[in-house]
């Protein structure tokens, strides 16, 4: 790698992967650069598919040092049916605040069975999947599970209520608000500057400008959150993000910043689920 390289030490991808490859639905990717200097958004986010991502994946990689891939898709699904623990852990916090949680189970054709794509872009990157290495680590790619839906509950406290979680979904006809919409516009743009986060302001302005979204426009927002959730995994004090699950279960990375929330403590314990 050369000067250019060096400067630009670690790249924070997130990516919403739509967990189907399908051509007609892709998911969304964007790129957050970091280095001595601070952080900025280094791409915004665009459609992508599976096999698009792991080639902008693979190109991040040769012009830094270390690369963080945070997937809003479960990335350990070892159980046959119903649920993972982290799911019906994060769910009884996420379904409080009016949102759902999709159980993630090897029985979900063209998601997680064995010919899923999910499997193959895993692959594909061949990026190593343990959280705590990738928050010390100086070198390498390193691949972590997000979850937007928690995520936004956990940073923006107007989210963190009864039937309080935003519905942003212009997909969702029945339930969709054009002002949610722009109000977790508006929540990225204030995690991302809590972050350190450089160039966000006019992507979140045009967000929260758009009259008229669509699907995809809300997962380009995932993808943001994504990329926001990581790189606040790697910036914040540890003590401000959890772990929630294990690396055999199943695990998901989520903000924490005023500690563990009671719901998910009460949860991880009833279903003895590590919480950290």
């Amino acid at each position: 790698m050369g000067d250019a390289a060096s400067a630009m030490t670690t790249s924070v991808v997130g990516f919403d992967s739509a967990w189907t490859d399908n051509p007609k639905a892709p998911g969304a990717i964007c790129v957050i650069r970091l280095d001595a200097h601070g952080a900025r958004l280094h791409m915004e986010p665009r459609l992508a598919s599976f096999s698009e991502a792991a080639a902008l994946i693979h190109a991040e990689r040769l012009e830094v040092n270390k690369c963080v891939v945070a997937l809003d898709q479960p990335t350990i699904v070892p159980n046959l049916s119903g649920s993972r623990p982290v799911d019906k852990v994060a769910g009884a916090l996420i379904s409080w605040a009016g949102g759902g949680v999709q159980p993630a189970n090897r029985s979900k054709l063209g998601m997680f069975d064995d010919a899923a794509p999910i499997w193959r872009f895993k692959h594909a990157i061949g990026a190593f999947e343990d959280p705590d290495a990738a928050r010390t680590a100086s070198t390498g790619l390193f691949l972590i599970e997000v979850f937007p839906a928690l995520a936004l509950v956990a940073i923006d406290s107007a989210y963190c209520r009864r039937l309080g979680a935003p519905k942003y979904n212009p997909a969702n006809r029945r339930m969709f608000q054009l002002d949610h919409l722009h109000s977790v516009a508006e929540t990225i743009r204030a995690f991302g500057t809590r972050n350190g986060l450089e160039h966000l302001e006019l992507w979140c302005s045009t967000a929260a400008a758009n009259l008229t979204p669509t699907k995809a426009d809300q997962d380009k927002i995932d993808a943001m959150i994504c990329a926001l959730v990581g790189l606040h995994w790697l910036v914040a004090p540890r003590e401000q993000s959890v772990m929630i699950g294990d690396l055999v279960n199943g695990y998901m990375i989520a903000p924490a910043l005023s500690g563990v929330h009671e719901r998910l403590a009460i949860a991880a314990r009833k279903r003895n689920v590590r919480i950290r």
